[in-house]
């Protein structure tokens, strides 16, 4: 139908193929994008070699955990990240609106929806990385409009926060935010999920016990070795702080991140989790406006993590002051909205050390903050006799 020999191919939903007795599309798309065999490639249905390899293939999915190995090593990945809540803002205010409004048969003379109405609808009733959800919350909003109007009211309906429960019900999600006082124990990791970021609470016990490590909230393998690492690594600073070595070993420490309906797993979180348990041992509070994300090493080092400029837009609706990130992740703070780096302090560091101190309401003794060194116990040489 196209007329040419090299046409633009839009495949949507690539991650959604299945396999069943009609065959492996898959496999079919293996050979299809394969450049080094699709200049002759065989159709079932006209059975004749076809040439592929002047065609653009796109293909679009929203995870690729379900597109086979094989294709993936055939596709060039492009990741669009999801839509920011200003973002979704404007979206909804000069495209969404006005659609719905005609699509429903009403103007501006019979409903207007405020901004922070518009906010409290993408951050309250709807989790995504796009905006169906959010048009189909207008759309809600919009139909129970029309049916005042269609009643012969002509009184304009001015949507806002406080409405929004009238024409949309309770609250269906509620997002992280900053804590009210500074606390011991609890630290502000920022998470990144598939529909943006969001921060979490990282919270740290000490009990009677026998040396345990308790780890719940439903953390993955990798979130568990964080908690390991950043033990590890509160044990070695304990020691240079005089406390007695043979606390951990009639201490259970319970490590507890909330919401534990929700799988979490990554090591983003483990210098959130260090320095839970640098406050649960020194007792000095954690600051309540600052999060933190980064993996640890068992040497100090803050290694870089993945979702920065959704974990710090999670961070800025939160009302977070400053935020701890790894220096290697300096560079993925580009176009981020400018009123977001303007109320936000970023913070990069390469070391632990560095973080501590900016994460605790007042400074560790230095003797505490060395990094650590590698102990060698030396064998004596067996004295040789003539």
């Amino acid at each position: 139908n196209v007329g040419v020999k090299n046409p633009v191919f839009m495949m949507d939903e690539i991650d959604k193929i299945g396999v069943d007795f009609r065959g492996d599309p898959a496999a079919a798309l293996l050979e299809a994008l394969d450049p080094e065999q699709n200049n002759a490639f065989s159709d079932h249905y006209i059975e004749v070699p076809f040439d592929l390899s002047e065609v653009m293939f796109i293909l679009t999915g929203n995870v690729i955990d379900t597109i086979p190995p094989a294709l993936i090593d055939r596709l060039e990945i492009i990741r669009f990240p999801g839509y920011t809540e200003y973002e979704k803002l404007n979206i909804a205010r000069y495209f969404l609106i006005p659609k719905g409004l005609k699509s429903h048969g009403l103007t501006a003379s019979h409903v207007s929806i405020t901004d922070d109405a518009i906010r409290t609808i993408i951050r309250n009733y709807t989790q995504e990385a796009g905006v169906r959800n959010l048009e189909r919350s207008l759309a809600s909003i919009f139909r129970k409009v029309a049916v005042r109007v269609a009643r012969g009211s002509k009184r304009k309906v001015r949507v806002t926060p406080k409405q929004l429960e009238r024409f949309l019900g309770p609250h269906r999600y509620v997002l992280g935010s900053a804590g009210e006082q500074d606390e011991v124990a609890v630290a502000t990791a920022l998470a990144w999920t598939q529909t943006g970021g969001d921060i979490l609470s990282v919270e740290v016990l000490l009990n009677e016990g026998s040396g345990k490590l308790v780890l719940t909230g439903q953390l993955g393998d990798i979130m568990q070795e964080s908690a390991r690492a950043a033990l590890s690594y509160a044990r070695f600073i304990a020691r240079r702080l005089g406390i007695d070595p043979q606390f951990f070993e009639k201490t259970d420490i319970h490590i507890h991140v909330p919401a534990g309906a929700i799988q979490k797993d990554g090591p983003s979180a483990g210098i959130a989790m260090l320095v839970a348990l640098t406050s649960a041992l020194t007792g000095v509070p954690v600051r309540k406006d600052v999060g933190m994300t980064g993996e640890i090493t068992l040497r100090g080092k803050l290694l870089s993590v993945g979702g920065i400029r959704e974990k710090i837009l999670a961070a800025h609706r939160a009302g977070l002051r400053d935020v701890i990130l790894p220096k290697e992740n300096e560079k993925d703070v580009r176009d981020l909205p400018a009123n977001v780096m303007r109320d936000l302090k970023l913070h990069y560091c390469r070391t632990v050390e560095e973080a501590l101190p900016i994460a605790l309401t007042h400074s560790l003794p230095p003797e505490a903050l060395q990094r650590p060194t590698v102990l060698v116990k030396e064998t004596p040489q067996p004295v040789r006799t003539a």
